[in-house]
């Protein structure tokens, strides 16, 4: 599978993360107070679903390609689909808004975002696409890194998204290390980590490690496409989530369920406390 994001973008795994991340950015935005968004593996910020990349996968289709122009999607949807929307004025869809862009669309003036992009190209493309927006910082940097020396933000209150590639075969340990330490450094933080689902091991051996107590209120979502019996395709993703907002499992429900429904698909959704108070 080629992790280049371009391939993948509008997916049904990018359905799920962005509806779950719609929902996180719009909670922080209910109090008056500034905060900051980190995004460790920012992407390109927008993708154009008719280039080469995501037309020779075609994966879109059967993700925002399914949902969008529908007129009976749940509020609960609605931080997430009013990005694609702005983004296609004219109700046409070509293009797909990534992370940065569906965060940018929520922020105030008093809010900022950091973006980390490592891939030279790619970090290029997310400079000229919000060259002049005010409230974000782009940095061409390892976003595990940038998220060891930027967490906590000043303002005390923020999100961090942590959306790696998983093209190495240690990144599920990175990742535990990098929550761990993440939340060490700021207990009241919100974090999101996605992860892939091909098999149950591996996750369930993540999951695991992260449930022994020592990080409290985790929360884990997980959205399947079908079930995990096919290692060499991604079946689901997961989101595992610290110190998720009041009601936001009930909420993140409601639009997946939705979205199960438009995307037909045959695989459970999993929303659930791994961790307490």
């Amino acid at each position: 599978m080629n992790y280049r994001h371009a391939f993948h973008a509008g997916n049904f795994a990018d359905l799920a993360k962005h509806a779950a991340l719609g929902l996180l950015v719009r909670h922080l935005a209910e109090k008056p107070k500034g905060f900051c968004v980190l995004d460790t593996h920012a992407g390109l910020g927008e993708y154009d679903l008719l280039a080469d990349a995501a037309s020779r996968t075609g994966e879109w289709l059967g993700g925002i390609g399914r949902v969008f122009g529908r007129s009976d999607p749940p509020a609960s949807l609605a931080p997430y689909l009013d990005a694609v929307k702005a983004l296609n004025p004219d109700g046409v869809l070509r293009w797909y808004p990534g992370s940065p862009r569906l965060v940018k669309s929520l922020l105030r003036p008093q809010d900022r975002l950091i973006a980390c992009e490592l891939h030279e190209a790619d970090a290029a493309t997310l400079q000229r696409t919000f060259a002049r927006e005010r409230g974000v910082e782009i940095r061409a940097q390892d976003g595990y890194q940038a998220l060891a020396s930027l967490w906590p933000p000043r303002e005390r209150r923020g999100l961090a998204l942590i959306d790696p590639p998983f093209e190495r075969t240690d990144e599920f340990a990175v990742l535990e290390n990098t929550l761990r330490g993440a939340h060490r450094r700021f207990a009241t933080g919100t974090l999101a980590a996605w992860y892939p689902i091909k098999g149950r091991a591996a996750v369930d051996a993540f999951l695991a490690a992260i449930g022994d107590g020592r990080i409290r209120r985790v929360s884990v979502a997980e959205f399947m496409r079908q079930p995990p019996d096919d290692p060499k395709r991604l079946n689901g993703s997961g989101l595992l989530i610290v110190n998720a907002p009041w009601q936001f499992d009930e909420k993140l429900r409601e639009g997946w369920e939705w979205c199960a429904a438009a995307l037909e698909i045959s695989g459970d959704i999993r929303i659930e406390t791994l961790v307490g108070e």
